[in-house]
């Protein structure tokens, strides 16, 4: 388990377990905002700007599959589906069950539909070869190992030769002690949300960069987490082991 993270201007970043990032959910979500549909929001967008920086020059004329699930990551990660689409990036999304599908990443999805990108079913993804694989399959609720869907999502993504981008915890990886129960993503990069998770080992989550939730200090506060403001004038910050 991670305890600290650094920025590359020094600033110390605590590590939280699953359980204390679900506390810090529900004081915004129930006392301060922001809802979870900006904070879906917030993600999805810098989960957007994230794939853009991996793909470089070439981002508006990349293919891009999103993988997402039924929760609060598939949700953000429809949303990232939409912004790309909405810059005329060439997107696939599909969706692990789309009967059970959660009511913020179903408004998501219905938003969605109204871009140029395309909706896939699973057994079409072998059919795909993206310049980039963005995964939304599962996570801080991981509690045992993928299976279903999600398990077919994770066997063809590490399957391909391409990049990878995880968000908040690549899949299959517990967000607490960095255990993997069966298969998970390998991932190239991973864009955590709001703090950094102690289970973000650096042999699981690649290169670890942070998104800013728009959470207020003060929910850090009231948890007693000792927080600096890392981003300054950006919205997502490459993070590093310390020294």
């Amino acid at each position: 388990m991670i305890k600290n993270l650094t920025t590359a201007t020094g600033i110390k970043i605590p590590a939280i377990t699953t359980a204390q990032m679900i506390e810090v959910d529900r004081i915004a979500i129930k006392e301060t905002g922001p809802n979870l549909f900006q904070m879906m929001e917030n993600a999805g967008r810098n989960l957007a700007l994230s794939a853009i920086d991996i793909l470089g020059n070439k981002w508006n004329k990349a293919s891009i599959i999103v993988l997402a699930g039924t929760g609060g990551n598939g949700g953000g990660g429809i949303c990232a589906a939409r912004h790309l689409a909405n810059r005329n990036v060439n997107v696939n999304l599909c969706i692990s069950n789309t009967d059970i599908l959660g009511e913020v990443p179903t408004e998501q999805r219905r938003v969605y539909r109204s871009t140029s990108g395309k909706e896939i079913d699973l057994n079409i993804l072998k059919k795909i070869k993206p310049d980039l694989i963005i995964d939304a399959i599962i996570g801080y609720s991981l509690k045992s190992a993928p299976r279903g869907n999600a398990l077919e999502m994770i066997n063809w993504a590490n399957e391909q030769n391409t990049k990878t981008l995880s968000l908040d915890v690549p899949s299959g990886v517990n967000s607490t002690t960095g255990e993997t129960y069966g298969e998970f993503i390998k991932a190239d990069r991973t864009l955590t949300l709001a703090l950094p998770k102690t289970g973000l080992l650096p042999e699981h989550t690649g290169d670890l960069f942070l998104g800013d939730l728009g959470i207020p200090i003060n929910v850090y506060k009231k948890m007693g987490i000792d927080y600096i403001d890392p981003f300054g004038n950006e919205f997502i910050v490459k993070l590093y082991s310390p020294d």
